[in-house]
């Protein structure tokens, strides 16, 4: 039966709403939480240490943070797969090109693809930026998030990275939400403003939020 809904386009299509929404409420908490370091390094770097001991004594030190990785990772890979698959067969579907042309979509509509082809190539670099260190500039130290996130948004290239990311962000967001809400049978044509309304006010709020922190850096506001 999996593997039949699977194989379905609206299987697929519905995969990428559930990955979709998954992402969301990660990026909703990932935002609250990096506003933190307008608190100062203690108050953020508490606020690190703390998501490593959630759950204990129950979890051990960074067991449940191990769970929210293996989660998002899940999701991310079934929403990358389950879009290249839909691309491909939309392609496959309609091998030469339309006679007429299609009315013209929204530029986020447009730039789908391509936004999570960026989104995809951020999260490996800022994960090997902030997380292992391995292309972080300044010096990476350990334990101390605060100090590594100064470091990254000294540098004009960090910044470029970012802020492009959250653009990505933003976009992929306002047509995603809206979109995952017509393949789980949400949306109707009296609920449609008010899901568009809400897919814009997500995304507008979760990529000012996110580019906060950078600008506040740039502005010696953190430091």
């Amino acid at each position: 039966m999996a593997r039949t809904v699977w194989d379905s386009t609206v299987g697929k299509k519905t995969v990428m709403a559930v990955s979709g929404l998954i992402m969301l409420l990660y990026l909703v908490a990932h935002m609250i939480g990096n506003l933190k370091i307008f608190f100062g390094a203690d108050e953020f770097n508490h606020y690190a240490h703390w998501l490593r001991t959630v759950g204990e004594p129950l979890m051990h030190y960074e067991w449940t943070l191990w769970v929210i990785r293996v989660v998002l990772v899940v999701a991310v890979v079934a929403h990358a797969v389950s879009a290249y698959q839909l691309s491909r067969r939309d392609i496959r579907a309609r091998p030469s090109k339309y006679v007429h042309k299609k009315p013209r979509a929204s530029y986020a509509t447009r730039t789908m693809r391509w936004g999570g082809i960026i989104l995809g190539l951020f999260i490996v670099w800022h994960i090997l930026d902030l997380t292992t260190g391995t292309v972080h500039s300044g010096g990476f130290e350990a334990g101390k998030p605060y100090q590594n996130v100064v470091d990254t948004f000294s540098t004009w290239y960090g910044n470029a990275i970012y802020i492009v990311a959250m653009l990505a962000v933003g976009l992929h967001i306002r047509h995603g939400f809206w979109s995952a809400a017509q393949t789980l049978g949400v949306g109707s044509r009296t609920r449609d403003r008010a899901l568009k309304a809400v897919a814009n006010v997500l995304a507008l709020v979760l990529t000012a939020g996110f580019l906060a922190v950078p600008v506040g850096v740039m502005t010696g506001v953190v430091s």
